[in-house]
């Protein structure tokens, strides 16, 4: 391998693609469909976010205008927490638009996230959302073929590749110096596009710029960099391998269809078949199923609820409820919000397991199909995957369960058993309530949840150059 030949075929591909003006011609068509994703992505987040932020605000006024309640009023009274979208989403919109907004939380009943986009919405949405992820993941590696695919074929058919193996070059030197000037081509076009939409829209809609900010640019261009680098060698590839450039383009137009459009939705069908998950009425139905064996607080003769009247008697040494120093109907409802909010987790992490056993299967093809490896690596460094949503579930959980229990406390404390209903207790203690703050899912995670598609990513590059190099041995073989 002569690393001065590389050069040189490298240099007069860059040289080649430029002098010609389809290439740059698909360059601006791909460019301004590029700037149109990112500006209207852009556009659309920070409206909703808007939008999320003034209902948010409108929800915390209406809870600290309340009159003096009961307490128990106050956890029916219930509050609205908002998902707001994250910062990077206008790149990626991930499962944003499938993913709820919104979640009512209220006493002794745990709500789902709901108010999705996608409920809303006609079926268009199945086809994809234009964002500046979908060009770069599924139109650009369309450019590098109709650039490329006619990279080897071409040297075989005008008789340019046995004059360059004449001229001491090997032949791996002239499929990597195809490779390093393609992909030097689309590094140039593409990744100073993506490193300065990325900048200008975080520090636009997120307002600052911290160090994870920075780590997730980082690593969204090294990853797409690596992309880009796999689909290059997989089109000089191919292109070595055919007798012309029609077949090259042929099959490599196959090649585009099976990895982003069979697989993909293979990968979808195969995994709600493999692990079907239950739908929301069977859910909700396993729940009160299970809350009913554990304990019923409505029912005086509850074997549960009776074993906690008689041990709370015994705690106070008291032979009567009205007698207990603190309001026992406060403690009933609080039990009941302990077994409720035990089993609903219990049910949701089984939920959560079989989606994750259906997302893995995805992940494994990931090996075989290099779309599904940056997809999914692109949507968890974007926030917008399905870890996060499921992170902001679970913080929203018990938050309402913190809420409750703290106003089951006033209840217990600040009202007479005798005459319950009758009694309010002063505004303030649900004025001094602390705010709902989501708090993302830090990269190093994301990282953690993508490390097969991360791993998938690396073995291609590898595979790549190690198909480079069997096809420079075997020359014979062609398409």
């Amino acid at each position: 391998m002569e690393l001065n030949f590389i050069k040189i075929i490298a240099k007069q591909e860059w040289n080649s693609i430029f002098r010609s003006k389809i290439p740059l011609a698909l360059y601006a068509v791909l460019l301004t469909v590029s700037l149109l994703a990112t500006f209207t992505g852009w556009q659309y987040v920070s409206k909703f976010n808007r939008q999320q932020e003034a209902a948010r605000d409108e929800v915390h006024e209406h809870w600290m205008n309340q009159p003096e309640r009961h307490p128990h009023r106050v956890a029916h009274y219930g509050y609205l927490v908002f998902r707001e979208k994250s910062p990077l989403s206008f790149f990626d919109f991930g499962l944003d638009s499938y993913a709820g907004n919104s979640v009512f939380l209220e006493a002794h009943r745990q709500n789902t996230v709901n108010m999705s986009e996608a409920g809303f919405s006609n079926g268009m949405l199945r086809f994809g959302e234009l964002s500046m992820a979908m060009v770069l993941q599924i139109l650009v590696p369309l450019f590098i073929i109709f650039i490329g695919f006619h990279s080897v074929a071409g040297l075989k058919q005008n008789g340019v590749l046995k004059i360059l193996l004449c001229q001491r070059a090997s032949y791996l030197d002239i499929l990597l110096g195809k490779t390093f000037g393609l992909t030097a081509v689309i590094w140039v076009l593409f990744l100073p596009l993506l490193l300065f939409s990325l900048f200008v829209g975080i520090v636009s809609l997120a307002g600052n710029f911290s160090s994870e900010s920075l780590m997730r640019i980082g690593m969204i261009v090294l990853l797409y960099g690596l992309y880009f680098l796999i689909i290059t060698m997989l089109v000089v590839a191919v292109s070595a391998m055919s007798s012309t450039a029609k077949n090259a383009l042929m099959v490599l137009v196959l090649i585009w269809i099976l990895f982003f459009i069979v697989v993909p939705k293979s990968a979808q069908t195969l995994g709600n078949t493999l692990y079907e998950a239950p739908d929301k009425i069977a859910f909700e139905h396993a729940i009160e199923l299970d809350v009913s064996k554990e304990g019923d607080s409505h029912n005086p003769d509850d074997p549960h609820f009776a074993q906690l009247k008689s041990s709370t008697l015994k705690k106070y040494g008291v032979d009567s409820i009205g007698a207990l120093p603190v309001n026992y109907g406060a403690l009933v409802m609080q039990e009941g919000e302990n077994i409720s909010s035990r089993i609903f987790n219990k049910h949701y992490d089984q939920l959560i397991s079989t989606y994750q056993s259906q997302n893995e299967v995805s992940f494994f093809l990931s090996f075989t199909d290099p779309y599904l490896a940056i997809r999914n690596m692109s949507m968890n460094l974007s926030g917008t995957d399905f870890d996060s949503f499921t992170e902001f579930q679970k913080q929203t959980e018990k938050y309402r369960f913190d809420k409750t229990k703290s106003i089951n406390e006033i209840h217990l404390t600040r009202i007479k058993y005798k005459d319950d209903r009758n009694q309010k207790v002063s505004t303030k203690n649900w004025q001094e309530q602390p705010e709902f703050h989501f708090q993302p899912v830090p990269i190093i995670q994301n990282i953690t949840n993508g490390v097969l598609s991360l791993t998938a990513l690396i073995i291609w590059v590898a595979a790549g150059f190690l198909a480079l190099h069997f096809i420079s041995s075997k020359r014979a073989f062609q398409l």
